[in-house]
């Protein structure tokens, strides 16, 4: 299989984070949307990343589409429960974390406008979405040890992607100090190789 996506791309993050919890060997393609001449759309018409492409040349896109397909190639280490109310508790998460993530870029994306172009109340807008979806975050999870209690699952690879991402690109969020027990889960997930391997950089 081979993976295009970059190394800054959150959602390319996550995926390289399953096949890393998954034990499944690809090929990483870096291509950017934003660089020129990339040949993104020649996968995903969408010019989106990440692109998975299948060794039948089939190309998944969606980070959630890709992940989903990824734990059901192989039976271990199973991310996604059975089809019942907890698959859906799980994939919800995972909405709320990629929410989170799609307005963090959009508000850096309007950051890189020139400055006479910027709309502050669209970024504001943004990043009150990003504070709020932080607070019932931390709500949801309170003292548990993972999303969904005793085990991890697809619901703390995508929350801990998201707060990576912050790391990355909102150092002045500190949501570490507003939300400490996020804080404990992101540094516990931090220990796994997936997530220590795949720290976004530039």
């Amino acid at each position: 299989m081979k993976l295009i996506g970059s190394h800054t791309s959150p959602y390319t993050r996550k995926v390289r984070i399953v096949l890393a919890e998954k034990k499944i060997e690809y090929d990483f393609v870096v291509e950017s949307p934003w660089t020129p001449g990339n040949k993104v759309a020649d996968y995903n018409p969408l010019g989106k990343i990440p692109v998975l492409v299948l060794d039948d040349d089939t190309a998944l896109f969606d980070s959630r589409v890709i992940v989903e397909y990824i734990d059901n190639v192989t039976p271990n280490n199973k991310l996604f429960p059975a089809p019942n109310r907890e698959r859906i508790e799980v994939k919800r998460w995972e909405a709320l974390a990629d929410g989170l993530c799609d307005a963090a870029v959009a508000a850096l994306l309007e950051r890189k406008r020139p400055a006479n172009e910027q709309s502050a109340d669209w970024i504001d807008r943004q990043l009150a979405k990003v504070k709020r979806a932080l607070a019932f975050m931390s709500e949801e999870l309170d003292d548990k040890s993972f999303c969904m209690g005793t085990h991890i699952s697809m619901a703390d690879l995508a929350l801990g992607t998201a707060l990576g991402y912050l790391n990355f690109r909102f150092p002045e969020i500190a949501w570490q100090a507003s939300h400490p027990n996020l804080s404990k889960l992101y540094d516990k997930l931090m220990q796994r190789p997936a997530f220590a391997d795949t720290i976004p950089h530039e």
